[in-house]
């Protein structure tokens, strides 16, 4: 079993960026703004890539992020979660009514950095594959999740970018790997 990566983010910093993404989605389907409560910690202000994932009873519900980390994770936050919500293709909208049912977890990225396939690690690593024109990204977590194999982990980002299952064997096609700090919402919290 591969040891967890080292933790950045404090039970503080990771309720409350949790707590950011649940009130960017409310304050989209209310149509109302979206009003700070209390001073950012200063994790908010940490430029990171980041991924916001939606389930709704267990089944996701849309994933979006930014590879990037061009806004302070405040910013980037509050849109992938509502782009998650609203804008996943593969996804309807997300409706009031499943607010009670849904959950969400955030993945905080770590840089790419260029990685050799035979380096690559099941349920440590993510990846990006890369030509001139077209790019995909896995999470760690799907690897693991999926039960893929290292070959076929880069399949799929491969076909993820549009690009044939095989293009991560080109030496034109770059290949990047990032780590993740994941966290989610206690669904315990909610029960009764």
């Amino acid at each position: 079993m591969l040891s967890p990566p080292e933790h950045q983010f404090s039970a503080e910093d990771r309720r409350a960026l949790l707590a950011l993404a649940r009130a960017a989605i409310v304050s989209v389907l209310a149509d109302s703004p979206l009003h700070p409560n209390e001073p950012d910690p200063a994790c908010f202000s940490l430029r990171r890539g980041v991924f916001v994932t939606l389930e709704v009873h267990g089944k996701l519900h849309g994933c979006i992020g930014v590879i990037e980390p061009r806004d302070p994770l405040r910013e980037s936050v509050v849109h992938c979660a509502q782009s998650a919500a609203l804008h996943d293709p593969r996804f309807p909208p997300l409706r009031k009514a499943e607010l009670p049912a849904l959950q969400i977890e955030i993945s905080v990225l770590s840089p790419l950095s260029p990685i050799d396939p035979n380096d690559v690690e099941i349920g440590k690593h993510g990846l990006v594959v890369a030509t001139e024109d077209r790019r995909g990204l896995l999470l760690p977590q799907v690897s693991t999740e999926h039960h893929l194999s290292r070959e076929e982990f880069l399949e799929e980002t491969c076909r993820k970018a549009g690009l044939p299952r095989d293009a991560w064997r080109d030496p034109q096609t770059e290949i990047f790997s990032f780590t993740c700090e994941i966290f989610q919402e206690d669904l315990s919290r909610s029960s009764s």
